[in-house]
């Protein structure tokens, strides 16, 4: 019989991409007030790969990645989403743009060996998780680099997203190390 292992904490990042930057800096702040602080953060750069949320919010879309220091677990991945959803839902509230959409926010989990992401869309590569929440493997990690699979969002395909998400696996290793090392001290 197979014995059940303790779960292992992953390394939350968490996508955002608006037409103003200033609501990038706004929705990292409230997200920061329920899921402690980022430590580390991409520049912001052109999400000019689909034309697909234009419509909702606008063109001239940026992005930026976030990674948040503490660990997580993974079951908490549901959550985590429905979060990043009322966050989306209060800037609308607030007024803080005039786009039907002012930002798009998209939590998913870095561990060794993959990246996910957490979404409302089911597609034939996705699993339930609850709440209406879905969550895919965007990326495995395969020797030394990210790899792409046929339904990898094009911007999760570009070289500078890769790399980000190879910095964050390196900051996850060491986190996972001292994670484990107070384990054993248990």
């Amino acid at each position: 019989m197979a014995m059940v292992k303790q779960t292992v904490p992953c390394l939350l990042v968490c996508a955002q991409f608006s037409q103003e930057e200033s609501l990038l800096n706004w929705t990292r702040e409230r997200m920061e007030r329920f899921l402690g602080p980022v430590e580390l953060e991409s520049k912001p750069f052109e999400f000019n790969q689909t034309s697909y949320y234009n419509k909702e919010m606008g063109e001239n879309l940026l992005k930026r990645l976030v990674v948040f220091q503490d660990l997580v677990d993974p079951a908490k991945l549901a959550d985590i989403k429905l979060l990043t959803n009322q966050i989306e839902q209060e800037a609308l509230s607030a007024n803080l743009s005039s786009q039907e959409r002012p930002v798009n926010l998209d939590p998913g989990l870095l561990n060794l060996g993959k990246f996910m992401l957490a979404t409302t869309k089911d597609q034939a590569h996705r699993i339930y998780l609850r709440d209406g929440i879905f969550a895919e493997v965007t990326l495995h990690y395969q020797g030394t680099e990210f790899v792409i699979w046929p339904w990898t969002y094009a911007d999760y395909r570009t070289d500078h997203v890769r790399e980000f998400l190879k910095h964050a696996r390196d900051l996850y290793r060491i986190k996972l190390k001292a994670w484990q090392g107070s384990q054993n001290e248990s």
